[in-house]
């Protein structure tokens, strides 16, 4: 039940933007324990002097094609998975629509359960009725 907030330079056509999104969830799906039908990100592209990142800290150079993955997830993961999920999703982006592994940073959040509500006002993962797991 993962909620990706993906944040980008302003510019990239569509179709980057659609490799982008199923790179990510390809890589959610097979290296981070997600269900395929658990789809849920939200795109955000900023204008110059909105993005800032520093192009050498703990890696680099960083391009302008710079993407900043924020996951946040409904429980926590093993190191092991969240380094091999780092390392697919690298390798999916490089794909397709071409990221440098340099320009992908990933943070990780984990919460509770009661803390998702995906419909009708019901703590989904844990009420009766809402798809408890």
């Amino acid at each position: 039940m993962p909620l990706t907030r993906i944040s980008l330079a302003r510019g990239k056509s569509p179709e980057y933007l659609r490799a982008l999104s199923d790179g990510l969830h390809r890589a959610l799906v097979e290296a981070f324990d997600v269900p395929p039908d658990d789809r849920f990100q939200i795109i955000h592209q900023h204008e110059p002097g909105e993005l800032v990142f520093e192009r050498h800290y703990l890696g680099g150079p960083r391009s302008e094609d710079f993407v900043l993955f924020q996951v946040t997830a409904g429980r926590p993961r093993t190191t092991g998975t969240k380094a091999a999920f780092y390392r697919y999703l690298v390798e999916c982006l490089a794909e397709a629509p071409g990221i440098r592994p340099e320009d992908v940073m990933v943070v990780i959040s984990t919460t509770q359960l009661d803390d998702w509500s995906f419909a009708g006002g019901l703590a989904s993962m844990i009420q009766d009725g809402g798809g408890a797991r």
